[in-house]
């Protein structure tokens, strides 16, 4: 990753995923949260597996890393193997290892609202919402489900009203925000399924 992205005090929004592949919802999520949240950059860490995917219909990691970086087409957008590099499968992992090597950055953890409902089920995701603020992205058919899920509930007394945006890079962990915005109906699922994406 380029130098200046490790400026103390930057703020950068983490957008994790398979990219498999990557789709305009991707750059859509990325260019509301930079701008609702005031974030200097975004980094797409692209997963080199998902644990809570089947290997069935995944394409190679380079060539969704590649996908990534065709379609990251605002400079603040940063497209990252990192977990790759660092041999990390679990977020709560790969979190741990940014910021303790990074720890004057101001990290948040960014989602869609469809991601808030499954977010029990990833590993260790207690310790994830006590390492970084989070921040909650609609998505079409899931943003009112997700603020009603057992994980918004869980972590209820660290959710900040939205109007307070612009703060969440600067709290301290556990802070959860949900994001209004325009939703997008991009989706890598219905992709795959009108392509031959995942063919090497």
């Amino acid at each position: 990753m380029r130098r200046e992205l490790l400026t103390p005090g930057l703020k950068v929004g983490l957008l994790g995923g398979s990219f498999n592949p990557a789709h305009e919802g991707h750059l859509h999520i990325s260019l509301m949260c930079l701008k609702a949240l005031g974030l200097d950059r975004i980094w797409w860490l692209v997963s080199p597996g998902n644990p809570l995917k089947p290997e069935t219909g995944m394409a190679p990691f380079a060539k969704r890393l590649a996908s990534a970086r065709t379609l990251a087409r605002d400079p603040r957008i940063v497209v990252s193997g990192i977990e790759a590099k660092l041999g990390t499968r679990f977020t709560a992992d790969t979190l741990a290892e940014l910021t303790g090597r990074h720890p004057d950055v101001r990290f948040v953890w960014l989602m869609g609202a469809d991601n808030m409902l499954q977010f029990p089920r990833w590993r260790n995701w207690r310790e994830i919402a006590m390492t970084v603020p989070i921040a909650i992205y609609p998505r079409p058919g899931y943003t009112l489900k997700a603020r009603l899920s057992p994980a918004a509930q869980a972590l209820a007394p660290a959710i900040l009203d939205s109007t307070d945006a612009a703060l969440l890079p600067l709290m301290a962990p556990p802070a959860l925000i949900f994001l209004s915005g325009p939703e997008s109906p991009h989706s890598a699922t219905e992709i795959r399924k009108k392509s031959d994406w995942s063919r090497a």
